[in-house]
């Protein structure tokens, strides 16, 4: 596999402003030839959706929702970055960009990251302009604070509604565009295969998730913005219906997945109540602006936190990072929770959570200025544990969330098959091995505003219009595997449901390959996955048939695929023998239990190849070259 990055020549700092002068253009009336599927309608897709329509493209929008507004985007609570410097802190371009590449551990693209750090400049005043209320100073200017791994203040908010609002945003212009008749809008529809002819990426299969109808779609190009997969563990911050179905059937159609050890951790989530949840609720990475951690200094100290005094409180992210203190990077603060926790410390229901406490803050700037800066998500606090954050610490746990893995792209967004983009969280490109706080939201906007209008340009302006038919040959064969698949997972009949099998896949990567990784817990559960699959493939129960709406079916062959997609994870994990970022093997730790790189052997990109079922898929390389940067111990101390 030939994994060309097409970065371009020359200095770091003008390298897009090179590219977007030298791109090939499509001319305005022969963009309306062109037509563009875009899978997804979160930051990212909707974006890059009402962009690609104002320019003049064809478009065809699918999402599995009732409504675009319904993506996950809409959970980001905290904020998003630029490098505005509203704060004459000392913030810049330069600034945000090493603070991204360092917050990675040095495993993302150099180039790719000034990219977005560069771009970030724009997000805001597009946001501002479509009339995203961000909070403001006094004096009228757009306020800000701070995030994990950063020592300015650089996050664009709206209270703990930043997702929502700026969904809204692109949500409404995308509106706009479905009601010039420029975009075709398609909900209810999940996308369940990657149609390849000629070696191109021509089109998708999907499933009306009200009538069972399996249907193609061609295009000149297609866009995968579908998220993450931290659902792979059952339990996380992401909303149920989150899934790796997309990015996973174009893997097996010949894109190459990069680096899918590469899972966040967030420090901030309301810990574990019981078998019966299905998701975790994150709490703001913004909370720690004003939240101190702590845990009681003794493990035998039972009292209540009121009760517990100063001095035997230990603050231990301040104490351990006094740089950054409670805002030290989420792998970071999430292995210390997941240490006082070990050691017997951890407070709360089985010992597996920490305090997150708001008294100093208060005792500071007064109940009314917390009430305003976090009240929705206080609010949310008390709505789920009962507990007035107000008057008790909030009790909070690691948990999984975001997914610096994904399919591998170029500079271009487009994956090693050609007409394939990705987009936002679905591709690898810019995180490395840990995301910095209040980032995904920037990249999101990032690529579907401000980049992919001209790398897809660029490759349709080589691209003769013209689409495959809907009843090609390619098409035709498609569908019929997913509907094969489809009747297959119907006649099994058994008697497990798909939730039991998630919920043991889930437990079993938690903990062999969640917060810390070792050789041999990574073997036990390659071990396992298989055993697994086999079981669901012969023993679950899905009820109902194909012809109509059936939530277990659409359930089932999520499943499914992660049943396949865990195996993948562990043998990237395994493979990858260093510590970085939320990559945590315990083999590869300093004296002081921090991640230790090994940047002679491992500072590539892990580009995995599928083989066919039952064979190893083959292991890519990407290696990183730093032309500004060079590589250093990555300390918050």
């Amino acid at each position: 596999m030939e994994l060309d990055a097409k970065v371009p020549g020359g200095p770091l700092e003008t390298k897009w402003e090179r590219y977007r002068s030298d791109v090939k253009l499509v001319s305005p009336g022969n963009k309306r030839k062109y037509k563009v599927l875009i899978v997804g309608t979160g930051l990212a897709g909707a974006a890059a959706a009402a962009t690609l329509a104002e320019l003049g493209y064809g478009v065809e929008v699918f999402t599995f929702h009732d409504s675009p507004r319904r993506a996950h985007s809409i959970a980001a609570q905290g904020g998003i970055n630029a490098a505005k410097n509203y704060q004459n802190d000392g913030d810049s371009v330069w600034r945000l960009f090493y603070d991204t590449l360092k917050g990675g551990d040095f495993r993302s693209r150099e180039a790719n990251v000034y990219r977005l750090a560069e771009v970030s400049l724009n997000i805001i005043d597009q946001c501002v302009a479509q009339g995203v209320p961000f909070a403001r100073e006094y004096g009228g200017l757009l306020a800000n604070r701070s995030f994990g791994g950063a020592q300015v203040s650089r996050t664009f908010y709206c209270r703990g509604q930043t997702g929502q609002q700026l969904l809204l945003g692109a949500y409404q212009a995308l509106s706009r565009q479905v009601g010039e008749g420029r975009i075709a809008l398609h909900t209810y529809a999940e996308m369940l295969d990657l149609i390849v002819d000629d070696r191109k990426a021509q089109g998708i299969v999907v499933r009306d998730l009200r009538t069972g109808a399996i249907r193609s779609y061609t295009g000149d190009a297609v866009i995968l913005a579908t998220g993450g997969y931290s659902n792979v563990f059952y339990l996380s911050t992401n909303a149920a219906g989150c899934n790796v179905t997309a990015t996973f059937r174009a893997y097996k159609r010949g894109a190459a997945f990069a680096n899918p050890c590469y899972t966040q951790i967030h420090p901030t989530c309301i810990p574990v109540r019981g078998d019966y949840q299905k998701k975790l609720t994150l709490m703001s990475e913004s909370l720690r602006n004003d939240g101190r951690v702590w845990v009681p200094k003794e493990s035998a100290d039972r009292r209540p936190p009121d009760q517990v005094p100063d001095p035997d409180r230990d603050y231990y992210l301040e104490r351990m990072y006094p740089s950054y203190g409670n805002l030290a990077p989420r792998d970071i603060a999430s292995r210390a929770a997941k240490k006082v926790c070990d050691e017997g410390r951890g407070v709360g229901e089985g010992g597996r959570g920490v305090y997150l406490d708001f008294q100093d803050a208060m005792a500071r700037a007064g109940e009314a200025v917390i009430r305003e800066k976090y009240g929705n998500l206080f609010d949310m606090y008390h709505e789920i544990t009962g507990e007035d954050p107000y008057r008790v610490p909030m009790r909070i746990y690691p948990a999984p969330h975001y997914t610096m893995g994904g399919l591998w792209v170029d500079y271009n967004l487009m994956s090693n098959l050609p007409g394939l983009f990705v987009l936002g969280e679905a591709n690898f490109s810019d995180h490395g091995a840990n995301r910095l706080g209040a980032s995904a939201l920037m990249q999101g906007l990032a690529d579907g505003y401000f980049i992919i209008s001209y790398t897809i340009g660029s490759y349709l302006a080589t691209k003769k219009a013209g689409r495959l038919a809907a009843d090609a040959a390619a098409c035709r064969q498609t569908e019929q595997e997913v509907k094969q698949r489809i009747s297959r997972i119907l006649s099994i009949k058994g008697k497990r449901t798909a939730t039991s099998i998630h919920h043991e896949l889930g437990k079993l990567l938690w903990d062999r390959c969640g917060m810390a990784r070792n050789e041999q817990g990574l073997k036990k559960a390659l071990q396992g996955i298989p055993a697994l699959r086999e079981e669901f493939w012969h023993n679950v129960s899905v009820p109902g048939d194909g012809d109509d709406l059936n939530q277990a079916l659409e359930y089932a062959g999520r499943v499914a695929d992660y049943l396949e997609f865990a195996e993948l994870l562990c043998l990237d994990a395994l493979t990858r023998n260093e510590s970085c970022g939320g990559h945590f093997r315990e083999e590869h730790q300093t004296l002081e239990g921090e991640a230790r790189r090994d940047d002679e052997q491992y500072s590539f990109v892990s580009a995995w190849e599928y083989a066919g079922p039952d064979k190893s898929p083959a292991l890519n390389k990407e290696p990183l070259r730093f032309q500004r940067v060079h590589p250093s111990e990555r300390s918050y101390k």
